[in-house]
């Protein structure tokens, strides 16, 4: 039973932590196309436009009193190729009419009892 509990958990805080990061990102000045595409290959948690720019946003979250390292660490080798492979995807699946500009971009969100750190970092990867 304890499993499903730190499932939860885990799914609570990864859902507040794309909150924070989509109000964030639109109060930037980006506009939020979709958050939680999915597909066989995985999910995107928001994909976004920044000018002419299609962007798609990999949100980290981790408690500061986290073991596992920095929400910024977590985004490995391997989640990144994912990453790009799910964005070709989304591209081909939307039928865009030429390939367009794009960027990956993480948002690290650390969470304090009563503080929000967002590190926001354009063109990670």
């Amino acid at each position: 039973m304890r499993g499903d509990s730190m499932t939860k958990e885990r799914q609570e805080l990864g859902q507040a932590g794309e909150n924070i990061a989509a109000d964030y990102l639109t109060e930037a000045g980006l506009n939020i196309v979709e958050r939680n595409y999915r597909c066989f290959r995985g999910e995107i948690d928001i994909v976004a436009m920044d000018g002419e720019e299609l962007v798609f946003v990999e949100v980290r979250t981790r408690h500061a009193q986290s073991r596992v390292g920095t929400a910024e660490e977590s985004v490995t080798h391997l989640k990144r190729e994912r990453l790009r492979a799910l964005a070709a995807s989304y591209v081909r699946e939307k039928n865009y009419a030429q390939w367009p500009q794009m960027r990956f971009d993480v948002v690290a969100i650390t969470l304090d009892a009563d503080d929000v750190q967002i590190n926001w970092i354009r063109g990670a990867f």
